[in-house]
């Protein structure tokens, strides 16, 4: 029943949740050698990532998930598919409630990270501070600017491509399962509105996050990404 989410810690799979894409939300991307003209064509993606992380300090959207697990000998590629809503307020504030097809949340409060399986009635939490650096969740919600960023990723602008200006993100340390993150932007006249990531793990597991009716800069309360664990629930504190 379990349904694999951007994974906030490298190397680790919570309870009731499967490996994400390369143990995300889950991480960025490694620098390519390209021709001079190309670097130019596409230096829009990193334009894109510095102005959204400057411009977009909250935001709103919902979600599409589908990740892709690599195909065994004589099989097809399997497919599981989820969806459902994201906000984040920074820094270090954001939630992913899954709604289809199980229900799980994943909240940043600030301070801790809480993931909720509503179907086994479990909740785990660990400090925030412990799992955030070197993962996808830094980039959308907690990283301050680009400089910060390149501490713990080496980026590169990518080819604009789906009409999207991409930007690519590898981990500078190895040691988790994360390969590489791919971070699709989508120009408007408030900003770069954030509109897919794509995720590699080192197993060839591949997740893509498309979000649609991303709001910038909703007003949303710190008190809102609080999360107390339901009556009943087994806790388990990391």
């Amino acid at each position: 029943m379990n349904h694999t989410f951007i994974d906030i810690h490298p190397g680790r799979v919570w309870p009731g949740a499967a490996r994400a894409a390369s143990a995300v939300l889950i991480t960025l991307f490694a620098v390519v050698s390209t021709a001079a003209g190309a670097q130019t064509t596409s230096a829009a993606g990193l334009d894109s990532l510095e102005n959204f992380i400057k411009a977009t300090k909250s935001g709103r959207a919902s979600f599409t998930q589908v990740v892709t697990s690599p195909a065994k000998e004589g099989q097809t590629a399997k497919t599981k598919t989820s969806s459902g809503s994201f906000e984040f307020l920074r820094p270090n504030r954001f939630k992913f409630i899954y709604k289809k097809p199980f229900e799980q949340s994943i909240v940043a409060d600030g301070q801790t990270l809480w993931l909720h399986d509503v179907d086994l009635n479990q909740v785990t939490s660990r400090k925030l501070a412990q799992v955030l650096n070197g993962t996808p969740a830094a980039v959308v919600a907690a990283a301050a600017d680009l400089k910060g960023l390149e501490a713990d990723f080496r980026l590169t602008p990518l080819p604009e491509k789906g009409g999207l200006q991409w930007v690519q993100a590898v981990p500078k340390t190895r040691e988790g399962q994360l390969q590489s993150i791919q971070v699709g932007f989508r120009p408007t006249d408030k900003g770069s509105e954030l509109a897919a990531l794509e995720i590699l793990d080192s197993f060839g597991q591949k997740s893509v996050m498309t979000f649609s009716q991303f709001e910038i800069n909703p007003v949303l309360s710190p008190a809102s990404f609080q999360f107390k664990p339901p009556a009943g629930a087994d806790v388990i504190r990391q």
